[in-house]
């Protein structure tokens, strides 16, 4: 098992936030969100997130490179439900030469609803491993040494 971060339940400790509003397709006939969406609003964060720091996925692609999910992990806490919004906080917790770990934070109106973490590889785009891209490397350098 590569997963080792611990994601933490203060908000203040996630660089990144991004809304997502509960769609009525995303949820159960009891108006609960379906398990299997918590995983979609991370990959669509993180998404937004590499765009915001100027690195969007199209730009990884265009370097021939991958970020595929190894493993990933979430707790739920409480449901979330139907036309509610989500904030859904993220930050990078930590890499390896060739994979990463981002960790999450869902919370509505500042209550936690669930958490998360997943695990990246970076490949090529013919699914061999490879490095990371050196200003990953270099984000997970700069978190690590402000939190030590």
């Amino acid at each position: 098992m590569r997963l080792s971060a611990e994601p933490s339940l203060d908000v203040a400790e996630y660089g990144f936030t991004h809304r997502i509003r509960v769609r009525f397709v995303e949820t159960d006939a009891m108006g609960i969100v379906h398990h299997s969406n918590y995983l979609a609003y991370f990959e669509e964060a993180r998404v937004a997130y590499l765009a915001a720091i100027g690195h969007p996925f199209t730009s990884w692609r265009e370097a021939g490179l991958e970020s595929p999910v190894l493993e990933s992990f979430v707790s739920y806490r409480l449901p979330c439900r139907f036309d509610e919004v989500l904030d859904v906080h993220l930050s990078l917790s930590a890499a390896t030469r060739a994979t990463f770990q981002m960790s999450y934070l869902v919370t509505v109106d500042g209550e936690v609803r669930s958490s998360g973490v997943t695990v990246h590889g970076c490949t090529t785009l013919d699914g061999r491993a490879t490095r990371l891209p050196a200003w990953l490397g270099e984000m997970a350098t700069e978190r690590v040494g402000r939190s030590s």
